[in-house]
């Protein structure tokens, strides 16, 4: 058996899921674990290790119905805390 590249990332993947408006810190315990994070700029950012496809599609139906815009999804790399590119800022609407 041999051990996989160094290269490669060993767990789950990591995404940040960014959504248009502020979630409150009520909501944080509903999203199995992923840090929730409030942006200045109006946005919430989700973030964590999803263990595969079937629970990320779980994770954007609770996005859905949470009622607030889903800007984007993005695929961390390894060690990559947050995503570089700015977000766009816009008219957000508060969830809390």
């Amino acid at each position: 058996m041999t051990a996989p590249p160094a290269d490669r990332p060993t767990g789950p993947p990591r995404y940040e899921i960014r959504l248009a408006g502020h979630l409150g810190s009520r909501w944080a315990a509903w999203f199995d674990g992923l840090s929730l994070t409030n942006d200045s700029d109006g946005t919430t950012a989700l973030r964590g290790p999803v263990v595969d496809q079937a629970a990320l599609h779980g994770v954007l139906q609770k996005v859905r119905d949470t009622g607030l815009a889903l800007i984007s999804v993005t695929l961390l790399g390894p060690g990559q805390a947050h995503r570089s590119t700015p977000h766009p800022a816009g008219p957000w609407r508060d969830a809390t």
